[in-house]
């Protein structure tokens, strides 16, 4: 059928959405391109710049079912395809000059999202949002290609622009759900790993940044900014052992100790470059097994663009970042650690996000996904955005984050990163700076609400799972329970113990006697909150130095000093974390741009520390008592505090049922005490499981070996013994007489 003439009734009688379309500029481009039904039959509207000619072609045959006449000289056609028949399917043919090409005509087909969707979207409330939005490979009615949707409720127009339509915003305007404020659209032919952003025009009319993909699941490698089209990783998971093991791994009651890693620093290449994620799976698990460590937690690996962030100013939340590979491959590594037992951590962060241009700065050209309130929507210790945490899209958005890395992924923890920096408005804010909550605190009730909200979706669709908080104030009960008036992690990392003993083991011990309660001070309150105990990469940047660097002496000292640190706290109640390098008491300061110092390993005193390290986590992990009652007051008890002049402090660590007991004492001067009289339990042999002073660790091997308490009270007991107190060292015995 002919496409008729211009006089015919069912062309477009609107010259201003033409203009519109051929500008860029119209919002509702469905209203106008495709096939539209009328009377006469189907009219069918294409815009298509650059093509001279255009005709709708039957795809089965190939042959010409109508030639469009060209309206608008810029590439606006139009014709009348056919009576009305149904299903309706045809192709597009277009040439310029010689060239001709066949397409898919995007606006044939219709929305994929459901009434349901709509609903959950329009209350924040679809905790599988990255299912809808983002990029997703598909059919629709037989044809392969993307379904590309985007938030953006404030924007006059949106397009998908990338490599497959010359990042030409005028080719495939989107369609808008008003209702909901999402923009969607089919896009034939596109295929995996194709690049693409979207042009946004703001409400004003005025061109934004083009904009990466906020749910994109794969991007560019840095400092390349553009989404990669992927669809969520589709993965043969071979991990069902661990996920059936994973509640009992990450209890309060078990052995948890954590190795964290930065990817990109951990080890190198011989030219420098990134280990890609296999390459660390075939190196790093093995390592971390090795040394007992239980869980491996990744520093943040959400795609960022600026290296020296770390991870921590991450503009693409669902994407792995691409600087280690692709998504399928973060999904590998993840199976091979469960596959050898361990469990992965990854740190997570909803506090900010950075104002890069490609980034939800702005994103639709109004705060969208920030508080416009610069008091409340900028942080100037980091001169990044905070989050609107009271607008329930953008608190959708988040939480739906930390169950996809769950869902998708198989991540068992996500560490929340500046959990303070959301509690508090006036956080790192002078007065006058910060806007008061209705009830005129400061507390950021938005956030609270938002972290309780996702801590309980987290433990309620994925059990086995846990949360941890980076929480350095004392606000109450961040891992209680949110139905018993919590925040609801799992747990918190106690930064008050960090600072305190890293404080004290950093004085001279002569000066120690003045300090004592910094090491005792962390159990008045060890049982408030489900603790870790952390030495995290933050204690070894920013002119801190590294550990080994911290601790005072000479070159013997310094080692002896680490070496008691570390079993000091290995046997304190609390789960470990400890930041990689620290193992081997790499002397320089952590750079993010090069491999750790692994040449240390051919001095035998950081093989020492290494091999303590990894002794630790085997009596750790075998002994109830050192970790069964980590976060219970039942499992603690100070037999000797009150030495502060001999800077020696001696304690019990006790399970529940049978579990034998287990002995510390610490000795932080550099005098030996040969004959040592501590108060304990019971009578009877008490055999050393470890002692940081022993010679294989490098330590004057001062130790014990089996020792013989009788039934001489001291101390308070029933029982005591006498013990070799080892200089700058600890002792830990355990008891083998029921």
């Amino acid at each position: 059928m002919s496409a008729g003439t211009d006089t015919e009734a069912w062309r477009l009688d609107d010259a201003h959405a033409v203009a519109a379309l051929v500008a860029g500029r119209h919002g509702d481009p469905f209203a106008v391109l495709g096939p539209h039904r009328k009377s006469a039959g189907t009219v069918l509207r294409v815009l298509r710049p650059e093509a001279e000619t255009a005709e709708a072609v039957d795809p089965g045959t190939g042959k010409t079912m109508t030639r469009l006449l060209k309206r608008h000289a810029r590439g606006f056609f139009e014709g009348l395809l056919s009576p009305n028949e149904a299903p309706l399917r045809y192709r597009l043919r277009f040439s310029r000059g010689e060239d001709v090409w066949e397409e898919e005509d995007p606006y044939r087909f219709p929305s994929t999202f459901g009434e349901m969707d709509f609903h959950l979207i329009g209350e924040g409330r679809h905790q599988r949002l990255y299912e809808k939005l983002g990029a997703h490979p598909m059919e629709c009615d037989g044809v392969a290609g993307v379904r590309f949707a985007v938030w953006a409720p404030n924007a006059s127009r949106v397009s998908v622009v990338g490599n497959f339509n010359d990042w030409d915003g005028r080719r495939h305007p989107m369609r808008l759900h008003p209702g909901i404020g999402v923009w969607e659209l089919f896009l034939p032919d596109v295929k995996q790993g194709d690049f693409y952003k979207f042009e946004i025009v703001g409400p004003q009319g005025e061109l934004l940044p083009a904009k990466a993909d906020p749910l994109g699941f794969c991007s560019e490698q840095p400092p390349a900014t553009a989404s990669v089209v992927h669809g969520m990783p589709e993965r043969e998971w071979h991990d069902r052992e661990w996920m059936e093991a994973r509640a009992a791994r990450n209890d309060r009651s078990a052995p948890i100790s954590i190795y964290e890693v930065h990817l990109g620093s951990w080890r190198r290449r011989e030219d420098d470059g990134y280990l890609s994620y296999d390459e660390l799976a075939d190196q790093l698990i093995p390592y971390v097994k090795d040394l007992g460590f239980t869980h491996i937690e990744c520093m943040p690996v959400s795609e960022h663009p600026f290296s020296g962030s770390w991870g921590y100013q991450p503009v693409g939340l669902y994407a792995p970042t691409s600087r280690f590979g692709n998504p399928d491959e973060f999904a590998r590594f993840v199976d091979r650690c469960h596959q050898e037992g361990l469990g992965v951590i990854i740190d997570w962060v909803p506090a900010h996000f950075p104002s890069d241009a490609h980034g939800l700065a702005r994103f639709d050209g109004t705060a969208l996904y920030e508080y416009a309130d610069p008091r409340m929507g900028f942080h100037r210790d980091w001169n990044t955005l905070i989050y609107n945490f009271g607008r329930r899209e953008v608190a959708n958005f988040l939480s739906a984050n930390a169950l996809f890395w769950l869902d998708r992924y198989h991540v068992d923890a996500l560490r929340v990163d500046a959990v303070a920096s959301m509690l508090y408005l006036d956080y790192s804010r002078q007065p006058g700076d910060w806007v008061p909550n209705i009830h005129g605190g400061n507390e950021n009730l938005d956030a609270i609400a938002f972290l309780r909200d996702t801590n309980v979706a987290l433990f309620g669709n994925h059990p086995g799972a846990t949360s941890v908080a980076e929480e350095s104030t004392a606000f109450p009960g961040v891992s209680r329970p949110v139905h018993a008036g919590g925040l609801g992690f799992g747990f918190k990392w106690n930064m008050g113990w960090m600072h305190d003993t890293l404080d004290y083991m950093g004085r001279d011990p002569i000066h120690r006697r003045h300090h004592h309660d910094q090491m005792t001070f962390g159990l008045v309150y060890a049982f408030s909150e489900n603790f870790v105990l952390p030495l995290s990469h933050d204690e070894v940047v920013h002119g801190k130095g590294s550990l080994i660097g911290r601790m005072p002496g000479d070159a013997w000292q310094k080692f002896a000093n680490l070496r008691a640190y570390f079993t000091f706290m290995w046997t304190h109640p609390g789960k470990k974390l400890l930041f990689m390098g620290g193992e081997f008491a790499q002397v320089g300061e952590w750079n993010h741009d090069r491999s750790l110092d692994w040449h240390h390993l051919d001095d035998p005193m950081h093989r020492g520390v290494r091999d303590l390290l990894r002794d630790l986590n085997t009596i750790y992990r075998n002994h109830a008592a050192l970790h069964e009652l980590d976060c219970e007051p039942e499992g603690f008890e100070w037999i000797d505090a009150s030495s502060p002049d001999f800077s020696i402090y001696i304690y019990l660590r006790k399970a529940s049922g049978d579990a034998p007991p287990v002995a510390v004492a610490c000795n932080f001067t550099p005098m030996v005490h040969e004959s040592f009289r501590v108060g304990l339990p019971r009578a009877g042999r008490w055999r050393e499981i470890l002692n940081s002073d022993a010679a294989r660790y490098g330590g004057s091997n001062v130790v014990n070996g089996t020792v013989e308490a009788v039934a001489e009270p001291w101390h308070g007991r029933p029982a005591s013994a006498t013990l070799r107190l080892p200089p700058l060292g600890v002792t830990i015995l355990v008891c083998e007489t029921q």
